[in-house]
């Protein structure tokens, strides 16, 4: 994340809804920035007040378009911020933009954010990780309108059973819980749904697989909403951490006698 190239474009991660939750390097490059092309129907608008530059919602905007904004800022000497939502890196649809910006030999750098399935395990207040329980988190989503490659189907990934997080899915819950649960999952596993993980209209919903969507639908939940499942979330069983047990030594501490 060297800043010493000359005039890059900056992806920002704006976090997860929270103005907060952005970066500091995140909040200061936005109030520097000339030009911002941020993504719309995602990052909070409360982060854009106040801001001095010329702003572009993407939300209406094709790929060449951006990057006919974001160039032809750059080539005038222009600070230009490209502000996605959460964590650009996730589901952020950055690869394309760089590429183009590659083939231009225009510079660029990223800076990270909070993603919204730390957000979501924030709100919910659970470690997604447990010895004896899961040492693994999968990021994922549902096959949809884009589709998934072989292997990474819902019921493929539920053979691990380990920690899951399901980005882009909730408007297909029913046939997600379906193939949890034909994929090994037992039908009780805890799951936990966040719509809009931290911001101030957030709503949580809890439940297992065999009734999270019914849950869902009750509660009205169509869109941006992050999916956990797995027996993490229970907050039972497991072992604690090496970490801090007294008979546990490591280079910063001895076991206690």
């Amino acid at each position: 994340m060297k800043e010493n190239i000359q005039n890059p474009v900056y992806f920002v991660g704006a976090g997860p809804g929270d103005p907060e939750l952005i970066t500091v390097r995140g909040r200061r490059l936005l109030d520097q920035a000339d030009v911002v092309v941020f993504a719309g129907s995602l990052v909070n608008p409360v982060l854009l007040k106040g801001l001095r530059a010329e702003i572009h919602d993407s939300s209406g905007m094709d790929l060449d378009r951006v990057i006919q904004v974001m160039s032809g800022a750059q080539q005038q000497g222009k600070k230009v911020v490209r502000l996605h939502t959460g964590d650009p890196s996730i589901y952020g649809a950055i690869r394309e933009q760089m590429k183009r910006l590659n083939g231009l030999g225009i510079p660029y750098c990223v800076v990270p954010g909070v993603t919204s399935a730390a957000a979501s395990a924030a709100s919910i207040k659970r470690e997604l990780t447990c010895p004896g329980i899961s040492q693994t988190v999968i990021f994922t989503r549902r096959a949809g309108r884009t589709p998934v490659p072989r292997g990474e189907e819902i019921k493929a990934l539920s053979q691990h059973q380990a920690t899951m997080c399901i980005f882009l899915s909730i408007a297909m819950i029913e046939e997600l819980a379906e193939e949890l649960i034909s994929g090994g999952y037992p039908p009780r596993t805890p799951v936990a749904v966040v719509e809009k993980a931290s911001w101030p209209d957030e709503k949580i919903i809890e439940g297992t697989i065999e009734d999270i969507a019914s849950r869902v639908k009750a509660a009205g939940i169509k869109k941006t909403a992050m999916i956990m499942v797995g027996r993490v979330l229970s907050m039972e069983g497991g072992r604690d951490s090496n970490l801090y047990h007294p008979e546990f030594h490591h280079g910063y501490r001895k076991a206690r006698d």
